[in-house]
């Protein structure tokens, strides 16, 4: 079973990716209550952190029902990112992980996220500091490498380990691929398969259903994986694959009922952290995803996405599950 500091995994587990605007305490509650075996926050700004900006400290609010859970934080200066980690050190998650890996244009141009697939001394440096204002474990995410001619995560696990880093995430892409292409996974493969390699190493990248969860599984070998886009608006993915690698047998698609309360709990959920009207005008992004693929359910969508009032949506839910009470998922 794989161990991160004091954190013992179960075999094989499955994490949930740290999402923008995406894995929230809400959010990641749902995957929990799902199967998700460790989470971790929305990527943080370092800066942001040390200016005390409000949406960055809020990011660092977690709950004892999602444990374990780590905060995700990047950067592109030693001194923010060994501040920031003491301020995350002082929340008491149970691990600091670092992003190494998002690709978006504003994060690179930083000479953060993925921006430091360039320059590994850079990443070393910046690993280091992070490991100096915590005394919590310190995860990594990162790619391939910032293009396919410059393929780097060999010397990256290896330099990232030997300083003391407790686990790495892989998204088997490359920047320069953003978030298109297929992911190669036989890279990280290589990486576990190092004999210097002694921490474990998670994949990440296409994960969307339990056969593929299997496949690579037994292709490539590695500690276990992280689910990202395929979890969003449905939570039950962990489940799902969990039980197919148990008994090669898929469990019943979510019924309605199971798809109205998901997307109730959620709202719920939402506003009681966010406060009422925020929590309402973000849940606007993950109903589509929720009802995905139901027919004639436009004008049901529309009320979920115009809908002010807590009350008007609760009662639009209620009347999606009885005008779909006996629908039938392909």
């Amino acid at each position: 079973m794989p161990k991160i500091g004091n954190i013992i995994l179960p075999d094989f587990p499955l994490l949930l990716a740290p999402m923008e605007d995406v894995s929230d305490p809400p959010f990641r509650r749902l995957c929990k209550l799902h199967g998700a075996d460790l989470m971790y926050s929305e990527f943080i700004s370092s800066e942001g952190l040390i200016r005390d900006a409000v949406k960055s400290k809020m990011k660092l609010d977690i709950f004892d029902y999602e444990r374990p859970v780590g905060i995700q934080i990047f950067g592109g200066d030693e001194e923010a990112m060994e501040m920031s980690s003491r301020i995350v050190d002082a929340v008491q998650p149970d691990l600091v992980d670092i992003n190494f890996g998002c690709p978006v244009k504003k994060v690179v141009c930083k000479g953060a996220g993925a921006g430091v697939l360039k320059d590994v001394d850079l990443m070393v440096r910046l690993t280091k500091a992070v490991i100096k204002g915590t005394n919590l474990p310190v995860t990594v995410k990162t790619r391939l490498g910032w293009d396919e001619n410059s393929i780097n995560i060999d010397e990256v696990a290896e330099r990232l380990q030997d300083i003391g880093v407790a686990a790495l995430t892989v998204h088997a892409r490359t920047r320069a691929q953003m978030y298109k292409g297929h992911s190669d996974w036989t890279h990280i493969a290589r990486v576990k398969n190092n004999p210097r390699i002694t921490m474990p190493i998670f994949g990440n990248g296409d994960i969307d259903s339990p056969e593929k969860a299997l496949e690579y599984k037994n292709k490539f070998g590695l500690d276990g994986m992280m689910i990202g886009r395929a979890a969003i608006g449905y939570p039950w993915i962990f489940n799902e694959i969990k039980h197919y690698f148990q008994t090669g047998e898929h469990l019943a698609q979510p019924t309605m009922h199971d798809r109205v309360e998901a997307a109730r709990n959620h709202l719920t959920w939402s506003m009681d952290w966010k406060g009422e009207r925020v929590g309402i005008v973000e849940m606007r992004r993950h109903y589509t995803n929720y009802f995905k693929g139901i027919s004639n359910f436009k004008e049901h969508r529309l009320k979920l996405v115009t809908l002010e009032t807590a009350e008007t949506l609760f009662q639009a839910l209620n009347e999606i599950e009885e005008v779909y009470s006996n629908y039938q998922f392909a």
